[in-house]
């Protein structure tokens, strides 16, 4: 696994996501309940992905929302998926799925509690979307 995502889930308890070979063609998870000292072994999640980079971040409210790509193969489609805990995540919004590769994502949370996403589009530019807060699934 390579390229991990760390959140804070709640004081030493940091859990990080990581995109894995192909092979696997899923997101991975592994956890740190001494603020990053030692890890667990690491597990695939439910959530495909054909060793692509990924994102996450832990809202203010405690859903983690995950950017990455939805397939075990190539790079589209991008989709964004919620969790409230951590393990468990579901897809609720696909950012590309026309033809193209869609890639190193990025995602943070505004103050005004929206997200603010980036992502290279088809290798030619960078594209970046404000998703409102408001339309993230509780």
């Amino acid at each position: 696994i390579i390229q991990p995502s760390v959140i804070e889930l709640r004081g030493k308890h940091l859990r990080l996501y990581a995109r894995a070979t192909s092979q696997i063609a899923r997101i991975c998870a592994a956890d740190s309940y001494d603020a990053g000292l030692t890890w667990t072994q690491p597990h695939p999640l439910s959530l495909l992905n054909p060793n692509s980079g990924i994102d996450a971040v832990r809202l203010r409210d405690g859903r983690i929302v995950m950017i990455y790509n939805d397939t075990a193969h190539g790079r589209t489609p991008l989709n964004l998926a919620v969790s409230k805990d951590g393990e468990n995540f579901k897809n609720f919004y696909t950012l590309e799925d026309q033809p193209g590769e869609y890639s190193y994502p990025a995602i943070i949370q505004e103050r005004n509690g929206d997200l603010a996403i980036t992502y290279t589009w088809k290798r030619k530019s960078i594209r970046f979307i404000q998703f409102p807060l408001a339309e993230i699934p509780k």
